[in-house]
């Protein structure tokens, strides 16, 4: 039941929440202090302090993303995570009743609080948001522990969301847009994990003893990363992590269970394109290849020119030739997507089907010439200033905050990343770029997927 008390918490978490902004978006530039420690069960814990507003966000992430799933039963991590949610077991030792998917969710409204599960290709991640009323964050983190540690996959549950995931798979291969990303990611990835397809098929073949064996195997607490950022110090901080991870299975650090290693993604040897019939108003036309990996040292180099290429919206080299010049699309970008391996340099828009041609001509022309020469020094400052002057974007929230210092947390950064951020785009040369470019993509071989015209 949610109670007149609960409803007030409701409201200050969301007054807090933007309180914080203000309060980052002030001291963004003075830098961020992140205490950094390893507890004894070998999780590694990013604390940001804010003492001044109560309220504490957490992040918890596990290698044990899409990229770990059987190629026969892609969707694996994906519904895994997603099935946490749906009820926890009876307590072991205590008299913790068990809690269905409408109990579950009933008690955390009723502490005003929010915990979940999600998975990306690379990590396993699981969010808490709550509170430091006394009253209220050792209920919150006491649940969230029996979320984390206790889930209980009913199998009912499953067999209702495998219906709904079936319906969703097929609404959406309706559309242009997703025959084009599936074929894209096929022929840039390969027979990498990036580049598997979830179908019905595959989540036919995914069961609850599954779920359960990838969770025993993969979500221990020796390859936890958690994040903190909010009203706790560093012994609440340790406490507090201490307890959510209480419930998985515990073993020493140096006996950590060890996991295979991922085959990295295969460079493309020759272009490929693909056009695909489509009865739609408009095609949609991707291009690319394999990129790059989040820990390349060309990676800010890559991040500035991509903003100039095609990642500065209406002021990047693609919108104005292919959109400003020619008239051929409404909206053209590209982007970079690293992770553990190699993610796609990707290169998309939307024309009229018979402009398509002249769109993949003009964009190929563009990348090709990008790479070859780099930008000029007008655009290079340009884009610094743009990218400078919109940093503290980037940390002016609670969530943002959070995302940064997970992303330091998951990808072994320095603890002063978000410090010197700026100084590293200043750095940053047409000579450095142009060389980047060059050593990551190959505009002769990339792969060219039109779908509809």
């Amino acid at each position: 039941m949610i109670t007149i008390k609960n409803i007030a918490s409701h409201a200050i978490l969301t007054t807090v929440t933007g309180l914080f902004c203000i309060t980052y978006s002030h001291n963004s530039l003075a830098g961020i202090p992140i205490e950094k420690w390893t507890q004894t069960s070998g999780a590694q814990v990013y604390l940001v302090q804010s003492p001044g507003i109560p309220m504490v966000d957490v992040q918890i992430d596990f290698d044990a993303g899409s990229r770990r799933d059987p190629a026969d039963k892609a969707g694996l991590a994906g519904v895994t995570a997603s099935m946490t949610g749906k009820g926890v077991r009876a307590g072991k030792i205590s008299a913790e009743p068990a809690l269905d998917e409408n109990a579950l969710s009933e008690a955390w409204a009723d502490l005003g609080a929010s915990f979940g599960g999600s998975a990306s290709t690379d990590r396993m991640s699981f969010s808490l948001r709550s509170l430091t009323y006394p009253d209220l964050l050792p209920k919150a983190v006491a649940l969230a522990a029996r979320q984390l540690g206790d889930p209980a996959f009913p199998e009912t549950i499953w067999q209702r969301q495998r219906e709904t995931l079936n319906a969703s798979i097929k609404e959406s291969n309706t559309r242009p847009a997703t025959l084009a990303g599936r074929a894209f990611g096929a022929a840039v990835y390969g027979q990498h994990p990036y580049g598997y397809e979830v179908t019905q098929e595959t989540l036919a073949r995914i069961s609850v003893a599954d779920m359960q064996a990838l969770y025993r195997r993969l979500i221990v607490p020796c390859r936890a990363k958690v994040t903190l950022v909010g009203a706790v110090n560093r012994a609440q901080g340790d406490a507090l992590v201490t307890q959510l991870l209480a419930r998985l299975p515990s073993s020493a650090v140096s006996a950590c269970p060890h996991l295979p290693a991922v085959a990295e993604v295969a460079p493309l040897s020759k272009p490929v394109e693909q056009r695909l019939p489509f009865d739609s108003a408009q095609a949609h036309v991707l291009i690319g290849q394999p990129g790059y990996k989040r820990e390349d040292p060309d990676f800010f180099a890559l991040t500035v020119g991509n903003y100039i290429l095609g990642g500065g919206g209406f002021v990047s080299r693609l919108t104005e030739e292919v959109r400003q010049k020619r008239g051929l699309s409404y909206s053209v970008y590209s982007y970079f997507a690293p992770g553990l391996h190699a993610g796609a340099f990707t290169v998309g828009l939307q024309t009229r089907p018979d402009q398509a041609d002249q769109a993949v001509k003009v964009s190929r022309e563009v990348v090709a010439r990008f790479v070859a020469e780099g930008p000029t020094p007008v655009e290079l400052q340009a884009a610094k200033d743009n990218l400078i002057g919109g940093f503290a974007l980037r940390i002016d929230s609670n969530r943002k905050l959070l995302d940064n210092v997970a992303n330091i947390a998951w990808n072994g950064l320095a603890l002063d990343y978000l410090d010197t951020w700026t100084q590293q785009v200043e750095r940053i040369t047409v000579a450095d770029i142009r060389a980047a470019f060059a050593r990551k993509l190959q505009p002769a071989n990339m792969v060219t997927v039109v779908v509809g015209g």
